[in-house]
């Protein structure tokens, strides 16, 4: 269905045309991407301007922000504790430590699981050295 030319009021201006080429080209320049992403963008969130402009914003932080760990973003919580296989709050705690840093945090996490082994395998030596001294005293 074309644009209606005759209509220039604010409604008109919010929303997205794909019929028309100008407005692709107009939008795909304002927010700066390809004439198939805006598209895409479109028929993920209808054609309206603005939802159109957060979703394009929301793709782009995903996209430029892999290493670091966005703990306001719900979506990178659930990824990054099912990757590190920990809870959202190891993770909020990891992060606190070590920094937003992917690498940072993972490296913290895993110093964390050598002292967590040598703190048991300390412990085990304390028990087994405990029992041989009873041993030795009751024989």
């Amino acid at each position: 269905m074309a644009d209606n030319k005759a209509k220039r009021g604010g409604a008109d201006r919010a929303l997205i045309a794909l019929t028309e080429k100008y407005e692709v080209a107009y939008w795909s320049k304002k927010f700066k991407v390809t004439p198939a992403k805006l598209k895409y963008a479109v028929k993920k969130v209808g054609h309206s301007a603005r939802k159109v402009e957060d979703y394009i914003k929301l793709q782009r932080h995903r996209a430029a922000d892999k290493s670091r760990i966005a703990l306001s973003e719900a979506y990178e919580v659930r990824y990054w504790s099912k990757k590190f296989k920990i809870t959202p709050a190891k993770l909020k705690a990891a992060v606190a430590a070590a920094g937003h840093s992917a690498r940072k945090v993972e490296a913290y996490l895993a110093a964390q699981k050598v002292a967590k082994k040598t703190a048991k395998k300390a412990k085990s030596k304390k028990k087994t050295a405990r029992k041989v001294t009873k041993r030795k005293t009751t024989a």
